[in-house]
């Protein structure tokens, strides 16, 4: 189309569009670019809306992100499907979350993976916790370092703290799980069930071999292998007795 020149002509209208837009995606460097307008565009939203988000750069939306007010989330936080954040949640760096509920005034430390997984609210996470499909935390509940759980609920202000295997399992309120203990749900062929009552406390290095039932305030103590149901109230032991070998001569390495 000719342009129009001379006095009083007047140019045609022109509408900016944007080049991610019209671009097309015919490589591997061209898809990245795009992705990184989506991406910067999502964390526009997130930031108008409110949440706080430490470095946009470094955060990945591959889902759809429902949250509540006064959420703060940190650097190379991936979420993805459908997850659901409750008012003031904060996320530390690093963390994957997918599919999950988390509830109002839960905090996840850094490098913790939650997939299909539900928290109540005032729930802590992490660091380095895995919260795997079925996971459930009643309100106030704590998951530590490296405690991995699956098909598990724990009650309302149960703790595990430390290097712990929780599947198949539901866990009743303030129940205080320790360190190294595992629910052998698995005996090759089947998964079995796990069950502990309220106000139990199971001591560090216990295994408790499904399908079991622990009832209320049992004291179990560490380094215990439980196979058989226990009562309300009762102390369960089931260590070796320990020995001591005087003199003991420390073997030697062949030179």
């Amino acid at each position: 189309m000719p342009w129009p020149t001379g006095k009083g002509a007047k140019s045609p209208p022109f509408i900016r569009i944007a080049w991610s837009e019209v671009e097309g995606v015919n490589n591997r460097l061209q898809l990245s670019r795009l992705e990184r307008v989506y991406q910067t565009e999502q964390a526009d939203k997130l930031l108008l809306a409110g949440v706080m988000l430490r470095d946009p750069a470094r955060f990945d939306l591959r889902g759809e992100l429902t949250h509540g007010r006064d959420v703060e989330i940190d650097t190379n936080v991936i979420v993805e499907g459908r997850v659901t954040l409750g008012n003031r949640v904060k996320i530390g760096t690093g963390c994957v979350i997918k599919n999950a509920v988390i509830g109002d005034d839960c905090e996840i430390s850094p490098y913790t993976v939650i997939e299909d997984a539900t928290l109540e609210a005032a729930c802590t996470i992490g660091p380095f916790a895995r919260l795997r499909p079925g996971a459930e935390l009643a309100e106030g509940a704590h998951v530590g370092n490296f405690v991995e759980m699956k098909k598990a609920r724990l009650g309302k202000g149960s703790k595990a703290g430390h290097l712990s295997y929780l599947g198949d399992a539901e866990i009743g309120d303030n129940v205080n799980i320790g360190a190294g203990t595992i629910t052998c749900n698995y005996d090759g062929a089947n998964k079995h069930k796990t069950i502990i009552g309220d106000d139990v406390f199971v001591g560090s290095d216990t295994q408790l071999v499904a399908p079991v039932t622990v009832a209320s305030g049992v004291t179990i103590g560490a380094g215990t292998t439980v196979t058989r149901d226990v009562a309300e109230n009762e102390l369960v032991i089931s260590r070796v007795k320990q020995k001591h070998i005087q003199g003991w001569q420390r073997p030697v390495k062949k030179k």
